[in-house]
């Protein structure tokens, strides 16, 4: 990738958890973060593979912390994971689902069903309560034949009070009791990308993904070919930063700060 030019930046790609939030806290002075994106007229949409709430319920949490955005600036795993299936399966129908209520609305709008008597494929996400009768369902299902299909495979989220279980978690015990292993629909794929520089109408080359995450959100930007930028507000230490390859372009401590290094003169 050549070297990055801040001029050429025209958008961001925001990952939410670890960036924009710590479980209910946010991280820095939002509204002013917000405020400045628009002032330089920069484009934003915040993708994040959180899959438990929807577009809409994220909306309302950003307007709760003073900013507000259109639903069309939100996309998440549960999305992704839904136009995957409507691929594979167009009629949609009966999936058995480990996960929230974000990952069941978005898959029902799409036409699939959660069912405990048939499934075409196992969709699991992030589940709070999560049970052993539920990994039993699953697989079964999965030995039956139904394909399984992971939202993302982050293992942990940053919380005020350190990482906590995430969604891998859930995957990887469903993969050890099934011996197979998920479908990612989830970052470091590329289909949450691709849907965001849609709605932005850039290209990867002009759009900047800020994450926390090196294995999802710098991996997942990097196989889009955008530039990327990794803040150390989240899950990742600056030596793990340094010795990740190929390296982030830009590392900052915060989104504030990386907002005063993509902005300055």
């Amino acid at each position: 990738m050549p070297e990055l030019n801040l001029k050429n930046i025209n958008a961001l790609i925001l990952d939410m958890d670890g960036v924009i939030w710590r479980g209910q806290e946010p991280i820095g002075d939002l509204p002013q973060i917000f405020a400045t994106i628009q002032q330089h007229g920069l484009g934003v949409v915040m993708a994040t593979n959180n899959s438990t709430k929807t577009p809409p319920q994220y909306i309302e949490r950003m307007a709760g912390y003073g900013v507000s955005l259109e639903a069309w600036q939100v996309v998440n795993s549960s999305e992704a994971t839904a136009a995957y299936l409507h691929e594979k399966f167009p009629a949609g129908g009966p999936v058995y689902i480990v996960g929230e209520g974000g990952l069941f609305s978005t898959l029902e709008a799409q036409g699939f069903y959660h069912s405990e008597t048939e499934a075409l494929a196992v969709v699991a996400g992030l589940d709070k309560n999560l049970t052993y009768e539920k990994l039993m369902q699953a697989n079964a299902f999965i030995r039956a034949g139904a394909i399984f299909v992971g939202t993302n495979p982050d293992r942990t989220f940053p919380t005020p009070n350190g990482q906590v279980p995430g969604a891998g978690v859930m995957l990887a015990a469903i993969e050890a009791t099934s011996y197979v292993a998920p479908i990612v629909a989830g970052k470091p794929q590329t289909g949450m990308y691709a849907l965001a520089l849609q709605r932005l109408g850039v290209t990867a080359a002009e759009t900047l993904v800020v994450g926390d995450r090196l294995e999802t959100d710098i991996a997942g930007g990097q196989n889009i070919g955008a530039p990327t930028a990794l803040v150390l507000s989240g899950v990742t230490t600056r030596a793990q930063a340094t010795e990740w390859q190929p390296a982030p372009d830009l590392i900052a401590d915060d989104l504030t700060t990386l907002l005063a290094m993509l902005t300055e003169d």
